[in-house]
């Protein structure tokens, strides 16, 4: 039992300071799941899910008693529903494989679908934010709930193959990384100043893909392709 609380509260000194392994060790995993959805591979989501279980660990600080006794709830349901939702993308992907090497087509979401995204991604901050506050999260709480939605969204966004899905990360690491910087989460605000041109490279790489098959598909009749869904349209 003596190891195993080494384990949970082993620290990386830094200055006056220090940082969680779990902590760093939650964002490596994080970190692999990411590259793994940019070249669309299946294990990407239960890697994911273990890195998303240690960092619900991290993230309640104060529950668990760790060195660092911050609470950020929206960072730690956002880990919980990380894993619900990454279970849903897992099985989505399997299922779409098929014979392919990669277990999804990028496609862009319709302009319905974006609008969509857009107010749930507003009206779920506005709605989650007193909520949070109400469970003491760390303030600014806007942020935390803007995270949470964020992170949700990305991650359905990603089970559908939608191209966008990026882009919603790349709004939760500009509002991700003074948060955590500000709460003593210097490791995750680290990642998420990486995960922010990541996030970017892996839109363009998922852009080039999909245009690459829309051409391919339209060489290949020598006429544009009659069959993609609205959702495939380019922005």
């Amino acid at each position: 039992m003596d190891v195993l609380r080494w384990l949970f509260d082993a620290q990386i000194r830094v200055g006056d300071g220090f940082i969680l392994w779990r902590e760093v060790l939650g964002n490596v995993f994080g970190l692999l799941s990411a590259l793994g959805g940019m070249r669309r591979k299946v294990w990407a989501w239960p890697v994911g899910i273990v890195g998303n279980a240690i960092l619900l660990t991290v993230f309640l600080g104060a529950v668990f008693e760790t060195p660092n006794p911050v609470n950020l709830l929206g960072q730690a349901g956002r880990q919980i529903m990380f894993i619900a939702v990454s279970v849903y993308g897992w099985v989505q992907w399997r299922r779409s494989r098929g014979a392919q090497q990669e277990a999804v087509t990028p496609h862009w979401a319709g302009g319905r679908q974006r609008i969509l995204l857009v107010v749930a991604m507003l009206a779920g901050t506005a709605v989650l934010t007193p909520v949070f506050r109400a469970l003491g999260s760390y303030e600014p709480v806007w942020a935390d709930a803007w995270i949470f939605m964020g992170s949700l969204l990305a991650t359905l966004g990603m089970a559908r193959g939608w191209v966008e899905f990026w882009l919603f990360w790349v709004a939760v690491d500009l509002v991700g990384v003074p948060l955590l910087f500000s709460a003593g989460y210097y490791a995750s605000g680290l990642m998420y100043v990486f995960y922010g041109a990541f996030t970017l490279a892996g839109f363009f790489v998922w852009w080039r893909v999909n245009t690459r098959q829309r051409r391919a598909a339209t060489i290949g009749t020598g006429f544009p392709d009659l069959h993609l869904s609205v959702g495939d349209e380019r922005p």
